[in-house]
C-alpha cells in the first residue's frame, strides 16, 4: 500500500509549527508519504517571495522564525479551489480556532470545509501556544474525530513524546472550546488592563467556563457532556489564553492605551487577526436571535466592550451580577 499523502494548507504561526512536527513523523511511519505539500499565501519579505524562502531556507522567517522546518516539508502551490485536487477518501483536520455566521446561526469551520471538500473532517484543539509547540515545550491536545479510526491516524500522524494527543468523538464541542474561549481571554485581557488581579481572573476563567458549557450545551441542542471540557481542548486552552496569547495582550493594550481592536492589531499581531472579538460578535448575533444575551453577560460584555463604545470598566458588572451568583 503506497503511504498516505499529506498536506498542509495555511502557514501562519500554527500551520508551521505543525508542518515541523507532521515532517518529522511522516519519515518515522510507513503509513505516510514521506513528502509533504504545504500551501502558503504568497507574500513578499526582503523583496523575496515567503515561498521562495521556506524552500531554501526552511524557514517561516514571518511566521516561525529560529525554527527550521523539515526538508520534505515543501510548498506546491494550490488553485484558488482545492475541491478538483482532493482525490475520493481523502480526510482532513481543521487546527482553526473560529467559528462563522451560517444562515440559521453559527457554522463551525470544520462544516465549512466539508461541505466545500466533501471530506470527513476532524479537529485538533488544545492548550498550544505555537511558539512553545515549536520549542518542543511538553504539552496535551485534544483531537475530536467521530470517525475514530480517522482521529487515530491523525494521532499517528501528530503526536510526539512532547505533544501528547487525546481523541474523543465528541467533535464539535472540541471545536466549540477552541473559538469560545478566546472571547473568555479578552475578558481576562480587560482584568489585566484594570489592574484587577488573579482572583477577579480566576472568576473570568470559571465564569467564562460556565458559559462556554451552557453555550455548546444551547448551540448542540444539549449532545454534550461536560467531561470534554476537562480534556486539553477545554478548561486547559482556556488556562493558557487567558495567561499568555494574542488576545488577552492585545485586550489589557485596549484597557491601557483607549486605541480601537483595529488598530492594535495592526500594531502587534504581525499581519495576524485577533479571533476573540470576532467570536464574540459571531456569538452575539446568535443570542440575540434566541433571546439569551442576559444568560451570557460575560460573552456579551466582551462583544458590547469591543464594538458598542461599552466602557472597559464596566466589566467588573457582569462577574457581580452573573446569574451565577444569583
Amino acid at each position: 500500500m503506497p503511504g498516505k499523502k499529506v498536506c498542509i494548507v495555511g502557514s501562519g504561526n500554527w500551520g508551521s509549527s505543525i508542518a515541523k512536527i507532521i515532517g518529522h513523523n511522516v519519515k518515522a511511519s510507513n503509513r505516510f508519504d514521506p513528502m509533504v505539500n504545504m500551501w502558503v499565501y504568497e507574500e513578499v519579505i526582503d523583496g523575496k517571495k515567503l515561498t521562495e524562502i521556506i524552500n531554501t531556507e526552511h524557514e517561516n522567517v514571518k511566521y516561525l522564525p529560529g525554527h527550521k522546518l523539515p526538508r520534505n516539508v515543501f510548498i506546491a502551490k494550490l488553485c484558488d479551489q482545492m475541491k478538483p485536487h482532493v482525490a475520493e477518501g481523502t480526510i482532513g483536520i481543521s487546527l482553526i480556532k473560529g467559528i462563522d455566521e451560517g444562515p440559521d446561526g453559527l457554522k463551525l469551520i470544520s462544516d465549512i470545509i466539508r461541505e466545500k471538500l466533501e471530506i470527513e473532517v476532524s479537529v485538533l484543539m488544545g492548550a498550544n501556544i505555537a511558539s512553545e509547540v515549536a520549542d518542543e515545550k511538553f504539552c496535551e491536545t485534544t483531537i475530536g474525530a467521530k470517525n475514530e479510526a480517522n482521529g487515530l491516524i491523525f494521532k499517528e500522524l501528530l503526536q510526539t513524546p512532547n505533544f501528547r494527543i487525546t481523541v474523543v468523538q465528541e467533535s464539535d464541542t472540541v471545536e466549540l472550546c477552541g473559538a469560545l474561549k478566546n472571547i473568555v481571554a479578552v475578558g481576562a485581557g480587560f482584568c489585566d488592563g484594570l489592574g484587577f488581579g488573579d482572583n477577579t481572573k480566576a472568576a473570568v476563567i470559571r465564569l467564562g467556563l460556565m458559559e462556554m458549557i451552557a453555550f455548546a450545551k444551547l448551540f448542540r441542542k444539549g449532545q454534550v457532556s461536560s467531561t470534554t471540557f476537562l480534556e486539553s481542548c477545554g478548561v486547559a486552552d482556556l488556562i493558557t489564553t487567558c495567561y499568555g496569547g494574542r488576545n488577552r495582550k492585545v485586550a489589557e493594550a485596549f484597557v491601557k492605551t483607549s486605541k480601537s481592536i483595529v488598530e492594535l492589531e495592526a500594531e502587534m499581531l504581525n499581519g495576524q487577526k485577533l479571533q476573540g472579538p470576532q467570536t464574540s460578535a459571531e456569538v452575539y448575533k446568535l443570542l440575540q436571535k434566541k433571546d439569551m444575551v442576559n444568560k451570557f453577560p460575560l460573552f456579551s460584555a466582551v462583544y458590547q466592550i469591543c464594538f458598542e463604545g461599552k466602557e472597559v470598566k464596566e466589566f467588573i458588572n457582569c462577574l457581580q451580577n452573573h446569574p451565577e451568583h444569583m
